[in-house]
């Protein structure tokens, strides 16, 4: 539990591991995931270190594991995954991994190869059947009706086509004879193809094309697309080989056509056939291929697994280093002190497993570095330890603001966001959540924004649960009021009074409310009072101020841990104790005055007027006459001051208030140079009295070099401590004032969710409840549907985002900046978990 309010004790180990026991050794610590490991050979080359080779295969299985993975998804097989964690295989079924990863890829391409060649065999006979029926039509029209002479320009749409039938051919000569090739082009490149054989063969072609309804299969791409056929007749074997030429380069595929009708037809029964044949041997191909690829989606999972393991394990084991025999890897990591005991369980187990009978020796070292910070979490802490951690890691022992966190944030967000029904709907869906958590964990989703609430389910669950609370203190249900146990305020004015005067105000005196106040949070009436956001305003501002300046003041305190934790008393004392001092006489003593003003002036049934509501004075200004020294202004019948003697109490406040800044500014700094001058002086009073030789050699020497060397060094840090203290100094003087303004942020944003609440109401839903009859249900519906969405989206969403950012800032900047460093760096374990969640991370992206 200690390390939840404090990070993990760490110490630096170091690992000698026997050659043939190093793989499992650091197997079995990957699953324990509570070891660091530290790069021993940070200047070798990647390329150069020992297990280079081991990684290389690795990289290589891996390849082999994604190829396989993109075909089972092409073909949409869903792969098995039991979620069982097989563990890292041993460095000899390396080879059996590799051999069957290689005959799986040989077969897979082999297949894939083999079905393209057939898809792309079965493209040319479709295409080919295509062209075999639709010539046939052509030259059917041909002898029914003619053949064109001249192809037209296809970029004047008012020439026409000239038709030259039996009788036409004749008169030019029997010699007349047109050839033609006929073939298939995609869809779209048709228009640009026949403007370019009509310029190319300046009109002495004739052009006729088919489009082909069903797409057809690309086999490089698996893609559907669109292609038309074409036959092109001409004459002349110049114009034959500029027409081959031209659809050569619009990719246009060319077939052999019979002139013959006889020809023609047999030809197109021989394609069937082939066609027929081809269809019967690619179901096969694909059976076999389907089959392959359903047997490897039953292991791929954990054959990812088990890759990836090794190749962590042999990218570990290159951060060791070899010693002089050859025969033992060293090792140094960063381990918690409280699981050395774990750590060595498991060294053994791997020693055992691996056949070694060396075991493996692991000694705690001495060092002067930081350690990592390693602050242990669960499935409900984890969510409050990333706020934190996205500020800045705590430093190695530091006071951990998490535990805090999980109370205060929370509630600081509910004060800003406190609506009944807004935080019920937040703790429905952070219930919904924490109720489901493991079918939701187990699906893992790619979406990002997803994610984000998923692993913030907790803080969503009590952000709800918090607002629901202060929901019931603000008494706000949707901008309406529970009247759960009746209004507590009398009306005792007549009918008529009532009526003939638009705004009156309830007096306390002629109520139940002095002895018998509502029980449970503000009176419902407040909703229907006109002065509401008076109320509030005067109310929220002040809880806003009292609550900032609580938090600020357990913030000091906590830092008060730290300095007792690192002994560090001069920090006590010139620190930790001004520094509470100015905060209590002067923003406490603000909190006093709030409560002395709700205790003395109220409501009375007597006559005394100096007690009333009408003499209590207003706390931001006796505040400022305070820090000024001014008098406050004297008001008929009533007293200045809230209480004897608060004249000179306050101004004693300020004055120690006052001296506490130079407390802070000058007492540090003076100190540790005192320190300094006592430390020196003793260096030289014992280098005195070590004897005449040691005397007369310190005479003897000059007194430039090295001693004035020293000095100089030692004033300029101690002009560095000058100038810190001087800039903490000034910044928690300020800060504590603008701090304390900035807690502020909880009044206003309160107010602003509140009249937006109310405002969508009177705005939406109101007119929703003004129509009666079957229509008015309907229309009920439909405009309760409508503000359901903007509550939601707006009300719910974005302020909830809104306060949920403001909420954060105050824990960042005006809680943890009074005792928070946050320059630590986090602790890293090799963890075959943490690495198996990047890697599935990363293949999902």
């Amino acid at each position: 539990m200690g390390s939840l309010f404090r990070s993990e004790e760490m110490t630096l180990c170091q690992l000698f591991l026997q050659s043939e026991a190093a793989y499992a050794c650091v197997s079995e610590l990957g699953e324990l995931g509570l070891v660091q490991f530290r790069d021993l050979n940070p200047d070798v080359n990647a390329f150069q270190r020992k297990f280079v080779n081991e990684v290389r295969r690795c990289d290589e299985m891996e390849r082999k594991l994604r190829y396989l993975e993109k075909e089972i998804k092409k073909d949409g097989i869903p792969m098995l995954d039991t979620g069982e964690n097989p563990e890292a295989p041993q460095p000899r079924e390396m080879i059996d991994l590799e051999a069957t990863f290689e005959k799986l890829e040989n077969e897979l391409r082999e297949v894939n190869q083999n079905a393209e060649a057939l898809k792309r065999n079965f493209l040319e006979l479709t295409e080919l059947k295509h062209i075999l029926r639709k010539t046939q039509v052509f030259f059917d029209e041909a002898e029914n009706g003619g053949v064109v002479s001249q192809m037209a320009d296809p970029s004047r749409e008012e020439e026409q086509v000239t038709l030259l039938g039996e009788e036409g051919l004749r008169a030019g000569g029997q010699a007349l004879k047109l050839g033609f090739v006929a073939g298939v082009i995609l869809r779209e490149r048709i228009p640009a193809f026949e403007r370019m054989l009509w310029r190319a063969c300046r009109g002495n072609v004739f052009l006729r094309q088919a489009e082909i309804e069903t797409p057809l299969e690309d086999p490089s791409t698996g893609d559907q697309v669109f292609k038309s056929v074409f036959i092109i007749f001409f004459q002349g074997d110049q114009l034959k080989t500029r027409v081959k030429k031209i659809c050569e380069g619009f990719r246009a595929t060319l077939y052999p056509c019979p002139e013959a009708p006889a020809d023609r037809r047999e030809m197109a029964m021989g394609v069937m056939t082939r066609i027929e044949d081809l269809n019967t041997v690619l179901g096969q191909t694909q059976d076999h291929r389907h089959r392959v690829l359903v047997a490897a989606a039953k292991n791929i999972k954990n054959w990812f697994v088990k890759v990836r393991k090794i190749k962590a394990i042999y990218h570990t084991l290159n951060l060791f280093n070899l010693d002089v025999t050859q025969k033992c890897l060293i090792a140094e990591c960063w381990v918690p002190v409280l699981d050395i005991e774990t750590i060595q369980l498991a060294l053994r187990r791997g020693t055992e497993r691996s056949g070694s009978s060396v075991p493996p020796i692991l000694n705690r070292m001495e060092t002067f570095e930081d350690p990592p910070t390693y602050n242990r979490t669960n499935k409900f802490t984890k969510g409050f330890q990333a706020l934190i951690d996205a500020y800045g890691v705590a430093s190695y022992r530091e006071m951990n603001p998490a535990p805090y966190t999980i109370i205060t944030f929370p509630f600081l967000f509910a004060v800003m966001f406190g609506d009944l029904g807004h935080g019920l709907i937040m703790f429905l869906f952070g219930g919904w959540m924490v109720l489901k958590e493991k079918p939701l964990a187990a699906k893992k989703s790619d979406n990002e924004i997803w994610n984000i609430f998923f692993g913030g389910r907790y803080i969503i669950f009590l952000m709800g649960l918090f607002s629901m609370y202060t929901g019931l203190i603000y008494n706000d249900v949707f901008s309406k009021s529970l009247n759960i146990f009746g209004s507590h305020w009398n009306i005792t004015y007549n009918f008529e009074t009532i009526h003939s005067n638009r705004a009156l105000q309830l007096n306390p005196n002629t109520t139940d409310y002095r002895q018998n106040p509502y029980p449970f949070g503000l009176d419902p009436v407040w909703q229907l009072a006109e002065n509401k956001i008076i109320f509030l305003n005067s109310y929220k501002m002040k809880i806003s101020i009292i609550f900032g300046v609580l938090h600020m003041l357990f913030g000091v305190v906590v830092g008060l841990w730290n300095h007792m934790y690192f002994k560090k008393k001069i920090n006590i004392t010139c620190e930790f104790i001004p520094q509470i001092i100015f905060l209590v006489v002067l923003f406490l003593y603000m909190v006093v005055l709030m409560f002395i003003k709700w205790i003395k002036y109220h409501a009375t049934l007597t006559s005394e007027i100096r007690p009333s509501p009408y003499c209590a004075p207003s706390v931001l200004i006796t505040f400022i006459n305070m820090v000024l020294f001014n008098k406050p202004v004297h008001v008929n019948g009533c007293d200045k001051w809230m209480y004897g003697g608060q004249d000179g109490f306050q101004k004693f406040l300020v004055v120690v208030a006052i001296l506490c800044i130079p407390w802070m500014l000058l007492a540090k700094p003076i100190t540790l140079m005192r320190n300094a001058k006592k430390q020196h002086y003793q260096l030289n009073n014992h280098g005195a009295e070590n004897g005449d030789v040691d005397g007369n050699v310190g005479a003897m020497q000059p007194t430039g070099g090295v001693v004035q060397g020293g000095h100089k060094e030692e004033q300029e840090d101690m002009a560095e401590v000058f100038i810190h203290q001087g800039i903490h100094t000034i910044e928690y003087v300020l800060g504590s004032v603008s701090h304390t303004a900035s807690y502020l942020r909880l009044w206003a944003l309160s107010l602003a969710h509140a009249q937006l609440s109310e405002v969508l109401w009177a705005m939406v839903m109101r007119n929703g409840l003004t129509r009666e009859g079957w229509t008015g249900g309907i229309f009920l519906c439909i405009v309760f549907a409508f503000w359901a969405v903007l509550t939601v989206g707006i009300l719910v969403l974005m302020e909830g985002l809104s306060a949920f950012l403001h909420t954060l800032r105050l824990h960042w900047v005006e809680f943890q900046s009074k005792f928070y460093a946050g320059l630590g760096y986090s602790f890293q374990p090799f963890s075959f978990e943490i690495i198996l969640d990047a890697a599935q991370s990363t293949t999902e992206d």
